[in-house]
């Protein structure tokens, strides 16, 4: 039996705005086991975003507890989540984030660099995951200078950098042509066989199927759970209009 790496036991999320309050979660329970493809699925406002947010630290519930590891992180300080992020937590998000300044390699080990890694292991590091994602050729590339696919696939590099445990990616295909995303799915498929446990917020409902678990959300709460329709056959992906430069 694959151990439960995360769990949300009626987590609530209720923001004050002046005199209103908004249930942007009510009384969410979920459970993440260990090598789970995960799908969050819900229209913008349906709270996808906070779900990912509580998942991966970035903010605490108002009323419930959630557990990452065994650990309950419900209650924990900034500091301590921080620190749990970095050690235990990859984000890909659909804006790619990637500083403009920076190469794809100089992104891709920033990281590292809170982790305490010497440089030469991160530009080691680094290397080795952006050549797994087949860009090899674009380490001293800005991100202007390449493709919005290309861009993605970087900001994955990056979030396998310390080598987390779970990758969370919001809307991972969102700023990207259907074949492109269909490219980026690929490789989230691909780190789940790997290991890593996936948990994917999307509104899409084609690039959901692709998980093995859809969670549908509604105005704050999981309104239904199915397996994912589909997997991806790889043989059948194209990677043109990735658009190289």
């Amino acid at each position: 039996m694959r151990e439960v790496i995360i769990k949300l036991e009626n987590v609530w999320k209720i923001y004050e705005m002046g005199n209103v309050k908004v249930n942007a979660l009510q009384g969410i329970s979920l459970q993440i086991k260990k090598g789970d493809f995960v799908a969050v699925q819900g229209k913008s406002g349906s709270g996808k975003s906070t779900v990912l947010n509580m998942v991966g630290c970035l903010d605490v519930p108002t009323k419930g507890r959630i557990f990452l590891d065994k650990k309950d992180i419900s209650h924990l300080s900034e500091s301590e989540l921080a620190q749990i992020r970095g050690k235990k937590i990859g984000f890909i998000f659909q804006q790619f984030n990637l500083l403009p300044t920076l190469t794809a390699l100089e992104n891709v080990m920033l990281p590292m660099i809170f982790q305490d890694i010497n440089r030469e292991k991160r530009i080691e590091k680094a290397t080795k995951i952006l050549k797994m994602m087949e860009l090899g050729d674009r380490l001293t590339h800005r991100p202007s200078e390449l493709s919005g696919g290309q861009q993605q696939r970087v900001a994955i590099a990056r979030s396998l950098s310390n080598d987390p445990d779970v990758i969370l990616a919001d809307e991972p295909t969102g700023n990207l042509d259907s074949t492109t995303g269909k490219n980026v799915i690929h490789f989230l498929e691909e780190l789940n066989k790997q290991g890593k446990t996936i948990v994917m917020v999307t509104h899409d409902a084609d690039i959901a199927k692709y998980a093995h678990r859809i969670e549908f959300l509604w105005d704050g709460k999981i309104i239904k759970t199915k397996k994912g329709a589909e997997k991806l056959k790889i043989s059948g992906i194209s990677r043109k209009g990735d658009g190289k430069k």
